[in-house]
């Protein structure tokens, strides 16, 4: 499992045990998009090449309100 943490700055990211950083300036050039329109599906999507993805995406600036 793949545990998100977001921030108004990026995300950090616990995937398989190992512990990183995605910063906003990486996610927004990998999305194509601005970092609070992005979706916590769209990171996941990143990290993981094929995420179980379950419920209705939601936007960071939603998440970090």
């Amino acid at each position: 499992m793949t545990a998100l943490s977001f921030d108004e700055d990026g995300v950090d990211v616990v995937y398989e045990g190992t512990e990183f950083r995605l910063e906003k300036e990486l996610i927004e050039e990998a999305t194509e998009k601005s970092y609070p329109d992005v979706t916590d599906h769209e990171v996941l999507k990143i990290v993981e090449e094929n995420p179980a993805l379950s419920g209705e995406p939601r936007r960071i600036k939603d998440i970090i309100r």
